[in-house]
C-alpha cells in the first residue's frame, strides 16, 4: 500500500486533470509515479519537462534507459526498474543489454562508458575523481555527454527516491531487483 497516494485525477484540480490526460495520450496511460508526482503540481510539470528537455539532448533514447536501469538497480527502485525494462525494450534493449545494464555495463564502448560514469555519479554522490572523468572522456565522451549523464541521473534519482519513500505500486510488468533473477 502506498505511502504517498497517487492522486485521483477526477478529484484533482483542470490543471492537473489536463496534463494527466496528455501524458495518457502520448503513452496509453497515466503511470502510478505521475499520479504520485500530480500531488504537487510543480513536481509533476517540472517532471515532464525536464524529461522531454533531456530526451532532446545528445543522448539517445537507449542511452537514456540504461542509465535509468544502473540508477535504479543502485537504488533498489523496484518500480523504476520494472518500468525502464519495459522501456529499454521499447527503445532496442535486448534483455542482454538491461541485463548489463543493470550490472553498470554496456553493450558498446560508449554504451559502457555512459553507464560507468552514470553508476560512479550515483556511487559517489557526484563527487567523481579526476580519473572517473578522464576515464569517461578517453571513452570519447564529451562535456555535453556528461553533463547529460548527470542530469539523466538526477532525474532517475528523483524517480527513484519518489517511488521509495512512497512505495508507488507498480503498474508496468515486475521485476525482481535481485540481479540472479532473469530480467
Amino acid at each position: 500500500m502506498p505511502r504517498i497516494a497517487p492522486i485521483n485525477s477526477a478529484q484533482a484540480d483542470s490543471g492537473i486533470q489536463a496534463t494527466l490526460a496528455a501524458v495518457k495520450a502520448k503513452i496509453g496511460m497515466v503511470p502510478n509515479l505521475f499520479s504520485t508526482f500530480a500531488q504537487s503540481s510543480a513536481v509533476l510539470n517540472g517532471y515532464l519537462a525536464f524529461s522531454d528537455a533531456l530526451a532532446k539532448g545528445v543522448l539517445t533514447a537507449k542511452q537514456r534507459e540504461i542509465v535509468a536501469l544502473a540508477v535504479a538497480q543502485a537504488n533498489d527502485c523496484e518500480y523504476c526498474l520494472s518500468a525502464h525494462t519495459l522501456m529499454g525494450k521499447g527503445a532496442g534493449l535486448t534483455a542482454a543489454g538491461i541485463r548489463k545494464a543493470r550490472e553498470g555495463r554496456g553493450e558498446t564502448a560508449i554504451d559502457d562508458a555512459i553507464v560507468a560514469f552514470a553508476k560512479a555519479v550515483v556511487a559517489a554522490r557526484g563527487q567523481v575523481s579526476d580519473a572517473d572523468v578522464a576515464q569517461a572522456r578517453s571513452a570519447g565522451l564529451g562535456d555535453g555527454h556528461l553533463v547529460e549523464v548527470i542530469a539523466n541521473v538526477a532525474i532517475n534519482v528523483m524517480t527513484n527516491y519518489t517511488n521509495n519513500v512512497a512505495h508507488t505500486d507498480i503498474d508496468f510488468p515486475k521485476v525482481d531487483l535481485k540481479l540472479d533473477v532473469a530480467a
